[in-house]
């Protein structure tokens, strides 16, 4: 065996610090210092990890991510390029591991620019175990992280256990918090529930058996209460009472996310234009839910045309509930192209330039932020 020069310097330096290694046998500790010399050798340093890298792209491009993918990432947050590349491999290599590919890290910059930015990665095992005990399914868990990033960042004990007590106590279970999570990513932060909340829920007559029950608990929990009594109070002035509000929202939990002003605008046009009871949106939901410039309007006035010339089949009555649900492409061959060539073409014009009105003077409409959510 060959004894290098460094071998004698380490040994010389553990005898001075330990006389307790006179007593070991010289050969033995020339050779352990060997062994640890060789083996100290095979671990690559965190530098020649980073030397290896050539520059931030090449981070990405080893996830997965193509060049297009890259040049859309730097775009929205440039300063990526300028990060030290063995934290932001270490920060990949942790989205890696938990299923999300290139197209998925783009999203996730393209919502959050800033995100790679955070110490995610510290103490990601706790959260990612409490996710996964949420919704027992990788695929369901990549797809929240997803649309919220911010899942990864939430502490557990302070955000995470706090949101699903609350939500557990009046009836909604984790599976069911996992199923709102991908269309409301953003209630673990923004839940809140008092006595006044509670009243708007028992007000639905929803119990947590029915299916819409969890929706609307979410909805009124991450709901500022500003905003929700102005939303009853605009549908009582059209003299609905507080039980017929209620039973709205219970049927349609996402009229409760409607602006006010939608809410005004569809109840003016209801009562005021197609002359129907204000209630009649009790049992037909759909009439708040479309959208009045694109199909509610334009197809109750052409079933107005359609009766004016004597057609049929005429959009009244019953009838006109099944056409506003109807696709648009079934609703022109069922009530304009049914007709001969001449008609059909007077009726489609007439159908494009009602559809075509834009709502008076909306670009000048001054945009008012009120926050979220609702």
């Amino acid at each position: 065996m060959i004894i290098k020069a460094g071998t004698f310097q380490r040994l010389h330096f553990l005898y001075t610090l330990f006389p307790a290694f006179v007593s070991v046998s010289p050969r033995k500790l020339i050779q352990s210092c060997s062994s640890f010399s060789s083996a100290a050798s095979q671990i690559p340093t965190s530098l020649e990890q980073e030397k290896s890298l050539i520059d931030a792209a090449d981070v990405f491009r080893r996830c997965g991510c193509t060049d297009a993918e890259i040049s859309t990432i730097f775009s929205r947050q440039p300063s990526l390029q300028r990060s030290k590349l063995n934290l932001l491999q270490s920060k990949v290599n942790a989205l890696c591991s938990i299923g999300l590919v290139g197209s998925d890290l783009v999203k996730i910059i393209t919502c959050r620019p800033r995100f790679l930015s955070c110490r995610f990665d510290q103490g990601l095992d706790q959260r990612l175990t409490l996710l996964q005990s949420i919704f027992r399914s990788r695929e369901k868990l990549v797809r929240a992280i997803v649309r919220n990033p911010s899942l990864l960042t939430y502490d557990p004990e302070k955000w995470m256990k706090p949101c699903l007590a609350l939500y557990e106590s009046v009836g909604v279970t984790n599976q069911d918090v996992a199923d709102v999570l991908s269309s409301r990513p953003t209630i673990i932060a923004r839940s809140s529930l008092n006595e006044e909340k509670l009243k708007y829920i028992h007000g639905t007559g929803l119990s947590n058996c029915d299916k819409l029950y969890k929706h609307v608990v979410v909805v009124i929990a991450v709901s500022r209460l500003e905003t929700i009594r102005e939303k009853v109070s605009t549908f009582e002035t059209f003299g609905m009472s507080f039980e017929e509000v209620m039973s709205i929202f219970g049927c349609s939990p996402i009229i409760l996310t409607y602006s006010v002003d939608k809410i005004n605008r569809h109840m003016v046009y209801i009562t005021g234009t197609m002359k129907l009871p204000a209630n009649s949106v009790i049992k037909h939901p759909l009439l708040l839910t479309l959208n009045l410039e694109t199909v509610l309007r334009p197809r109750f006035l052409l079933g107005e045309k359609i009766q004016a010339m004597g057609l049929l089949p005429q959009i009244k009555g019953e009838a006109m509930f099944r056409a506003l649900r109807m696709k648009e492409p079934r609703f022109i061959r069922v009530f304009v192209t049914c007709h001969e060539k001449s008609v059909a073409e007077v009726l489609m014009d007439f159908f494009l330039k009602a559809k075509d009105v834009k709502r008076l003077a909306q670009d000048f409409k001054a945009v008012e932020q009120k926050g979220f959510p609702f």
